[in-house]
């Protein structure tokens, strides 16, 4: 009896305890995501820094006393999270950081500007041009593109268009 039991027993211990290592290691995975996380709410901005990341990114220029600001937070924490590894999604609070938007062609808040994951301005397909209203930066003496921006609020299902078009799903 002793010799059936253990023939039972000792195979479902065995799974039990690899089951065991595999839900361990999938929340010590979870834990390092999280800490590898970059923060939503930045200060400054070292956009030669950020494109090395190699990911598409958005940069969300707003304030936290902006209404039009507070009904997208939800939206960025979202996507923030859901991209993590995927995107950068990042938040400045240009009244608290006023110097953090030099050198970006911004007149309103909320403003977005989008990159693509090797560092260029996101340039929209057609389709999504005439879907969501765009703007696209050149240089004077050039004509370079050197950004694409979004003024006033912008939805979660048109951010997902947008970064599905820059291949992020």
């Amino acid at each position: 009896m002793t010799k059936k039991w253990a023939k039972r027993v000792i195979p479902l211990l065995i799974v039990i305890a690899i089951i065991c290592i595999f839900l361990l290691k999938k929340e010590s995975n979870k834990i390092d995501n999280s800490e590898n996380m970059l923060p939503l709410e930045i200060n400054e901005i070292d956009l030669a820094e950020l494109k090395l990341e190699g990911l598409p990114i958005v940069i969300d220029f707003g304030s936290d006393s902006c209404i039009p600001c507070k009904q997208m937070a939800p939206v960025l924490q979202k996507l923030h999270s859901e991209w993590n590894g995927k995107a950068i999604v990042h938040f400045i609070d240009v009244w608290k950081n006023a110097s953090a938007s030099d050198g970006f062609p911004m007149t309103v808040i909320p403003t977005q500007f989008f990159f693509n994951s090797d560092g260029t301005p996101y340039k929209p397909s057609e389709d999504i041009s005439n879907e969501i209203e765009l703007s696209l930066y050149s240089t004077k003496d050039t004509g370079e593109h050197v950004f694409t921006a979004h003024q006033g609020s912008i939805t979660e299902e048109e951010m997902k268009k947008i970064f599905m078009e820059m291949g992020v799903e």
